[in-house]
């Protein structure tokens, strides 16, 4: 596909997704759709809960705490002793403990990071009975923190914001089975491997070598990995391999699923607050930084590598190097701002192989928090602590307490909303300053000077973003980068849902008050800007030291930055 036409039809099929999409998923989480009834019922039995138990914004907090550490809990283990059980046709054996620590944490957290080889580390067994299901479960769990928060803004005087189990059920039941359901089908159809027969040997009798190529049940995996905003793939090469992702229409739907449900989420949020002026607003400032961001990033992959370029070496067909040739260099740079963009980390090119500047869109892509659209739920809950950061700005220049949907916006949401905004960035360059300080950290880049910096910043940036991209220069597998990738990857992701479920429970505590002639509105262009900035900002203020040391100064370094 052109990449013209490429955009074209997605903004026409993205169009339609967030009307209808968004809509539906307002009508799940209010409990209007009941036609798997049969199917929620005896979860809710077997958990002792109902839709008519709510909890406040701590018990909901703890449930999702507590559902998290066993979820892990049991990942690590199935991966830990998967040499004993079925489902393993190459006879692997136990992944060690620190990888298990890292892979277990890793997919409970979204990000879905793989310092491993998938077709030499994991088993048929832990591919599809522990890491598939942790790529339902955790946005599932994503998109229960979002809807919660939601319900802040949509309640007034009420102590609690929903049940923590129904939505985690109805989320799964609902939209992400039926949905990966169906989309596994058309990858499957298109070529996307999907067998339990092992892997397949061929014998060469012209030189006398056997090649044994890898396979297994792919194809399904491949749908709730974009759909998810997961992004692991079964295989290390991703949706690079034709196995994976084999046409350029996967490579199309893959976008497109990585970009559904997080744009719709905008709707939902409209639909449930019932204002979709508001929904639209947030969609506005999502779509303006994307369409930049794709515009700057599939220019620099349009161009030469500056330092082929130094070589004396022209080329008249963009950056090639680390690219699948079927889908070519802009169509590849969208699908890795896409990525990058939406917390999924799949990549369908090598983005260590991406220009200094083409890194550069993918790392600030995620710097930006991944709120342009962001992951499952996880996008939704971080704009709109954006959103109340930007409304008591806006109430600052009018000299009145700031209003959003009615809700007074005080001491105690500023605090809670500063600290899930800066959370991610103050891990990110502790843990990279700590890598960059000690051998075992700077073991671990293939590259030295700005770009082994750039590696670094992007492994620790994608891990604290739980986005799971990365720069394939690094090696990740050794303890230290397994360990402090791991807590970085918790505390990137539970630092900033436990503040949100904070926000929501506060804010449906709240009454609302009627808007008056000096109120500042959230739903118009004014707006819009305004967040936009405070996104920005808030990026550049506290990531652009470090990316002046890594791309920036990699790209100037050729002489020119564009």
């Amino acid at each position: 596909m052109g990449f013209f036409f490429t955009i074209v039809t997605l903004v026409i099929a993205l169009g339609f997704t967030w009307r209808y999409l968004g809509s539906y998923m307002a009508a799940v989480f209010d409990g209007r759709v009941h036609f798997l009834g049969w199917a929620e019922r005896p979860v809710y039995r077997a958990l002792g809960t109902s839709p008519e138990q709510e909890q406040t914004w701590k018990r909901y907090a703890g449930s999702l705490v507590i559902f998290s550490a066993v979820s892990m809990a049991i990942t690590y283990l199935l991966i830990r002793i998967q040499g004993s059980l079925p489902l393993n046709p190459q006879h692997l054996g136990a992944v060690p403990p620190a990888l298990s620590f890292n892979t277990a944490a890793s997919f409970l957290t979204n990000t879905n990071w793989q310092n491993y080889g998938g077709e030499t580390t994991m088993s048929y067994f832990s591919q599809v009975g522990a890491l598939t299901v942790q790529q339902f479960l955790s946005p599932a769990v994503g998109i229960a923190v979002a809807i919660a928060m939601v319900r802040g803004f949509q309640r007034k005087n009420q102590p609690t914001i929903g049940n923590f189990w129904v939505d985690v059920t109805r989320c799964i039941l609902y939209i992400l089975l039926p949905a990966a359901f169906i989309f596994g089908i058309i990858f499957v159809a298109q070529g996307a491997v999907e067998t339990f027969a092992g892997p397949v040997c061929v014998h060469d009798a012209m030189n006398g070598v056997t090649q044994c190529i890898p396979r297994g049940p792919i194809g399904f995996m491949e749908a709730i990995k974009q759909l998810g905003t997961n992004g692991g793939g079964f295989l290390n090469a991703n949706s690079a391999t034709t196995f994976e992702n084999p046409t350029a229409l996967t490579n199309w739907l893959s976008i497109y699923l990585l970009l559904a449900i997080p744009f719709a989420l905008t709707y939902t949020f409209g639909k449930m607050v019932g204002s979709i002026r508001h929904g639209a607003a947030l969609l506005a400032a999502m779509v303006l930084i994307f369409g930049v961001w794709v515009g700057f990033t599939s220019y620099s992959e349009h161009t030469n590598n500056p330092a082929v370029v130094t070589a004396g070496v022209h080329s008249t067909v963009g950056n090639t190097e680390g690219k699948n040739a079927q889908f070519g260099d802009t169509t590849t740079a969208l699908f890795g701002v896409a990525s990058t963009n939406t917390s999924t980390g799949s990549a369908d090119a090598a983005y260590d192989s991406f220009t200094p500047m083409g890194g550069f869109g993918l790392l600030t892509g995620m710097m930006l928090g991944e709120v342009t659209p962001g992951g499952t739920g996880s996008g939704l809950y971080t704009i709109l602590i954006y959103a109340i950061i930007a409304v008591f700005i806006g109430g600052l220049m009018i000299g009145r307490t700031p209003e959003f949907l009615g809700k007074k916006i005080q001491a105690t949401e500023v605090k809670l909303a500063g600290l899930g905004a800066l959370v991610m960035p103050i891990i990110v360059l502790i843990f990279t300053a700590i890598a960059v300080s000690i051998h075992a950290g700077r073991a671990g880049p293939l590259n030295g000077g700005p770009h082994g910096f750039t590696e670094i910043l992007y492994a620790l940036t994608s891990q604290g973003n739980n986005n799971g991209s990365a720069f394939g220069g690094l090696t990740g597998n050794t303890a230290f980068y397994n360990v402090v990738g791991a807590i970085d990857m918790l505390i990137g992701r539970f630092g900033i849902m436990i503040p949100a479920l904070a926000l929501g429970g506060v804010l449906a505590a709240k009454n609302t008050v009627p808007a008056g002639l000096g109120t500042f509105r959230t739903d118009n262009t004014m707006f819009v800007g305004l967040l936009i900035g405070v996104i920005v900002i808030i990026g550049g203020l506290t990531f652009f030291p470090a990316i002046s040391l890594g791309p920036i100064v990699e790209q100037l370094s050729h002489g020119k930055f564009f």
